[in-house]
């Protein structure tokens, strides 16, 4: 679906950086005894049935199984109450009023590091930046010790505290002493960053997310959870988003041009497109409480109350059907139908759509703007791997140079 005023893209077979194994095609599959949904049409289906769809992703963690739970693993009634008292945080006005001239100043820092320098891994400033920008939301801002950054990073680098459940004798073994470490690691960053952060906000409350939880009644375990669940779905995602634009951006050379010389709709223009391209969080997880129909290919099927599903919004986002073709193209103009957003489901739908997405292509537009206008080029091949406990990509070892 193009116009005469929708340039054609040169499409290609894929042009996605973060491709594991084979891509599949969209479609309802029941394998086992989950259903995986992997069409733009099904997965948001479930995405906004409210009804008869609830979070699906569960933990048997002693720390959280008799706390109230985190917003995302909020449902109904609930969830609405604390989406609607939390939005007033993430509003386009919020940022642009409250944070942007902090964004501004810390993007500015990171850079004259990287001058000072010569060169810097991209994977470290990203994560330093989306750290910073989501404390300050948040309210982790009382810091004991600086590096909070470093503690996020080591404390959701493949920990898992869930346990193992069936394992033999040594694999039990190894998950003990994981599972140790992510406690000592947890410890850490409550001690370090999450107590003082409550302590000085019970005695001066500020407008936060911290402060927002006290005046709820939120004991401290459960505050911990809440700014683990930020760590994840904020700080994280956008770092790992920073570290793929820009690597498609310093590698294309026409697209980065035209990001340079845009305004700023059609820098998150481009953005968006590349987020659709390489949804940082794969799959998502759901549970059905009531029957669910899926028209798909002429059939129906029922998926029946209690069965698990698996959203694979990596192939959902590049149904043909709906995006267009050439969908692993990257293609800043393309022509979506109307009520698709152009980075597709890569922030989810419906109720639990992402909260903070505006900020994160905000702090990503800064950042990588600034960035992208010095000589730079990467140094040898991004190290990219997955995280199997976030389910999302991961690229480390990200050396940008300034050349002359």
């Amino acid at each position: 679906m193009t116009t005469e005023s929708t340039p054609r893209c040169p499409f290609h077979e894929s042009e996605r950086k973060t491709g594991f194994g084979s891509d599949h095609q969209p479609g309802v599959e029941l394998q086992g005894d989950v259903w995986h949904l992997r069409s733009y049409a099904a997965v948001r289906q479930v995405l906004r049935d409210s009804e008869r769809v609830r979070q699906g992703a569960t933990t048997d963690n002693v720390l959280v199984t008799r706390l109230r739970p985190a917003v995302i693993f909020q449902d109904g009634e609930e969830h609405r109450e604390q989406r609607t008292a939390i939005a007033r945080f993430f509003t386009p006005k919020t940022v642009q009023d409250k944070h942007h001239a902090f964004i501004d100043h810390l993007t500015e820092r990171l850079i004259v590091r990287l001058l000072r320098a010569g060169q810097a891994d991209l994977s470290d400033l990203s994560m330093e930046l989306s750290v910073e920008v989501a404390a300050r939301v948040v309210g982790l801002t009382d810091s004991l010790q600086p590096g909070m950054d470093r503690r996020i990073d080591e404390l959701l680098s493949g920990s898992d505290i869930s346990g193992v459940a069936g394992a033999g004798p040594l694999a039990r073994l190894r998950s003990a002493v994981t599972q140790a470490r992510g406690l000592l690691r947890m410890s850490s960053f409550y001690r370090i960053d999450v107590r003082p952060a409550i302590q000085a906000r019970r005695q001066k409350p500020q407008e936060d997310v911290i402060s927002h939880l006290l005046g709820q009644g939120y004991n401290d375990l459960e505050i911990l959870v809440e700014c683990l669940t930020y760590a994840t779905a904020g700080m994280v995602t956008t770092r790992e988003f920073l570290g793929v634009a820009a690597w498609h951006l310093l590698e294309h050379d026409e697209v980065r041009g035209q990001y340079l010389a845009g305004d700023r709709t059609e820098r998150h223009r481009i953005l968006h497109e590349i987020l659709r391209l390489e949804p940082v969080a794969s799959t998502l997880w759901r549970k059905a409480v009531g029957d669910v129909i899926i028209e798909q290919g002429g059939a129906a099927h029922h998926i029946p109350a209690g069965a698990r599903m698996i959203l694979d919004l990596r192939t959902a986002n590049a149904d043909a059907s709906v995006v267009g073709e050439g969908p692993l193209t990257l293609c800043p103009r393309r022509a979506l139908p109307s009520g698709v957003q152009a980075q597709a489901l890569s922030f989810g739908d419906g109720a639990h759509r992402c909260p903070g997405a505006f900020l994160a292509v905000h702090e990503s537009d800064v950042f990588l703007h600034r960035l992208l206008s010095l000589p730079l080029r990467i140094v040898g091949t991004p190290q990219l791997t997955f995280n199997e406990m976030l389910m999302s990509y991961e690229i480390r070892d990200f050396i940008v140079e300034v050349h002359e």
